[in-house]
């Protein structure tokens, strides 16, 4: 019996291009903050402490929390993350803070 093997070749085209980043914010105070999280790694210990520490720093900071995105790799981790960007204009989020645990 003959084996026969897929091959791919190394300098085959990326199959995802680098994107340039989002420009950073010159401040958080009076911003609005989206937690989003892949409910993996201690972010319901993490989060509420440091958006404590984002309302201390920056006056006006409103933080919208993870639960309202839903569990970003979860059994509708495709659906939720292809939503994202419109769940963040509709809650007119200036920044995100993504938490990713293993």
């Amino acid at each position: 019996m003959e084996t026969t093997y897929d091959v791919v070749w190394p300098k085959a085209p990326r199959g995802a291009q680098a994107k340039r980043p989002a420009a950073r914010l010159d401040t958080l105070v009076g911003k609005r903050i989206a937690f989003a999280w892949d409910y993996l790694f201690r972010g319901d210990e993490l989060f509420p402490v440091l958006a404590d520490e984002l309302r201390r720093r920056y006056e006006g900071v409103e933080i919208v929390n993870y639960d309202v995105f839903g569990n970003l790799h979860g059994p509708q981790e495709h659906e939720l993350v292809n939503a994202l960007p419109d769940a963040l204009a509709m809650h007119r989020i200036d920044g995100v803070v993504s938490g990713n645990g293993c």
